[in-house]
């Protein structure tokens, strides 16, 4: 759920959260075949973005996933710059949250125009949502479907001929927890009273439960849903947050509308934890990368609580932990994203798939890291990038991404044997047989020595059994830091009971962290930000001293 920049989570009761996963297992969808033919699958109403066969394909017939974040664009107009931004670190879409006036300013057509406009000249796909609808038959300010839906109509003339780069999602989270079987009529209502009035756009719907379905009203209800629009163009979102704790529960839901021939994406994630849990945010992205699904990570800039910010203060040079996670990390943005071919990205009639790159040779082997460098390989249009796994037995895991042919891999474990592989990639999403592997021993020594550091700690919120807190690591000196392990003590009994960016082991009131492996590299005048929640008595001291692989920090 998101309310006036906010981030609040509507949660449900405790002993429903424990029954979901029966409830994800139990469900099905509303028809055990595939998804009922229309006739845009046999593609007579291809106008642009368009759904064929359970996949949204671009007008062109190419395979558009989304790789993209969400921006809070009512609350913040004036930060058109965002969008810019957000491309420069890889997104191919971004969703754009919009007013239609029933709870917050409406935004105007001229200002939709603009924002469409700027998604273009920024090669985005652009998602445009009505947030007003959030949390509707619980939450009393919340608007409905219908309202939202003549909002859309008046935009008829902005929207007409937009159908390359824009994907209409009616309303944002339209129903709360209470009663969510109310969901579907208006669902299926406001799809066809825009079909009715001639739009031809890919439609989006958001699930009810404040968009987590943990009832699985629209798992159960979506082919129904689905074969209302006659278009067939038509794309389910889910929304996954704490209530998608574990990867079963993650994998279950995805599968299930896959297997049914269902379109779906994740149109809202979070990663960082909060009382309600902790998110399985890996196993969302792999998952999405595994199904060739979408995804879009809440939200770039601006939340009240500040943990689910992907940029500080809007500042991509600031990118938080969860930031540097999307864009960075394993199965992200910068490692997966395609920009649209109606921009000219990829390349749809390129089948051929790369040459074998040659196999990896290790290089400054740390305790916690490795260099690998290859030969690279050859593209009859052009290789764009190199995805790096560990093998282990039959299996493997994507560890790192390159856009050259040498990658650092971080995260490690001190003498232990690792075995690593390169995959090439070409702008068409052709991918490589895998390279020779390669069998790497990391150091025994302990983590790399500090070399220079200040430390900055802060309490971003409070409440009276514990708090949150956030750690910001800049590295002061000349060389980069690869592999860390950050020490410090609580002098009032604070026990830390989650954490993002880094791993706490806790002894007493001394905590030792170690890097994510998206954390673990600090170049010379950089920073990363690790960030925590914790238990906490009637005092909330500080922490007055902190060490970085031994060398004591300065406080800023």
């Amino acid at each position: 759920m998101r309310t006036t920049r906010s981030t609040t989570r509507k949660s449900p009761v405790t002993a429903l959260l424990t029954a979901l996963a029966t409830l994800l297992g139990i469900i099905v969808l509303g028809a055990v075949g595939p998804a009922t033919a229309h006739a845009q699958s046999a593609g007579e109403l291809a106008t642009g973005l368009h759904i064929s066969d359970g996949r949204l394909l671009e007008g062109n017939g190419n395979d558009f996933i989304m790789r993209g974040v969400n921006h809070a664009h009512t609350w913040y107009p004036g930060e058109t710059q965002s969008l810019a931004d957000i491309k420069a670190l890889g997104a191919n879409t971004v969703r754009v949250v919009l007013s239609d006036g029933h709870r917050w300013s409406e935004n105007s057509p001229a200002d939709v125009a603009a924002v469409v406009a700027q998604c273009k000249a920024n090669r985005l796909i652009c998602v445009l949502e009505v947030h007003d609808t959030t949390g509707y038959g619980e939450d009393a300010a919340a608007g409905t479907l219908d309202h939202a839906a003549d909002y859309w109509i008046g935009l008829k003339d902005v929207l007409a001929g937009e159908e390359n780069y824009v994907i209409i999602n009616i309303g944002n989270e339209p129903w709360g927890n209470t009663n969510p079987e109310g969901w579907t009529a208006p669902t299926i209502a406001a799809v066809q009273k825009l079909r009715n009035a001639g739009f031809e756009h890919t439609i989006m719907v958001d699930a009810p439960n404040w968009g987590q379905d943990w009832q699985g009203v629209m798992r159960a209800n979506a082919q129904s849903v689905y074969d209302a629009d006659l278009t067939g163009n038509l794309i389910f979102s889910i929304h996954m947050y704490s209530v998608y704790n574990t990867a079963q529960k993650v994998t279950d839901y995805l599968h299930a509308f896959v297997d049914a021939g269902l379109p779906i994406l994740i149109g809202e994630f979070g990663g960082p934890a909060d009382q309600y849990g902790d998110p399985d945010e890996d196993t969302m992205m792999a998952t999405a990368e595994q199904l060739r699904l979408g995804y879009l990570a809440w939200s770039w800039s601006g939340n009240t609580d500040p943990i689910l910010d992907l940029a500080i203060d809007f500042d991509p040079s600031r990118l938080s932990s969860w930031g540097q996670r999307i864009f960075n990390g394993v199965n992200g943005i910068a490692q997966t994203s395609r920009e649209a071919t109606v921009y000219g990205g990829g390349n749809p009639g390129d089948t051929q798939a790369p040459s074998t790159a040659g196999t990896p040779t290790a290089s400054a082997v740390a305790a916690t890291s490795v260099t690998l460098t290859w030969t690279a390989a050859t593209d009859n249009v052009g290789v764009t990038g190199y995805d790096i796994v560990r093998v282990s037995g039959g299996s493997e895991t994507t560890v790192a991404a390159s856009t050259t042919n040498t990658a650092t891999v971080t995260g490690l474990t001190a003498d232990t044997t690792y075995t690593f592989a390169v995959y090439a990639r070409d702008a068409a999403g052709n991918r490589s047989a895998r390279s020779a592997t390669v069998s790497v021993t990391t150091d025994k020594g302990g983590s790399t020595p500090g070399a220079g550091c200040s430390v900055g700690y802060r309490v971003v919120g409070e409440w009276p059994d514990g708090f949150q807190g956030e750690i910001t690591i800049r590295n002061t000196g000349a060389t980069t830091i690869n592999g860390w392990t950050l020490a410090f003590a609580f002098a009032n009994g604070q026990t830390v009971t989650n954490m993002w960016g880094g791993s706490p082991t806790q002894n007493g009131g001394t905590v030792s962290v170690a890097p994510a492996s998206y954390t673990s590299i600090i170049p010379a005048a950089g920073t990363v930000t690790v960030g925590f929640t914790a238990a906490k008595g009637s005092s909330n001291a500080a922490p007055t001293a902190f060490t970085l692989s031994g060398t004591n920090c300065t406080t800023a």
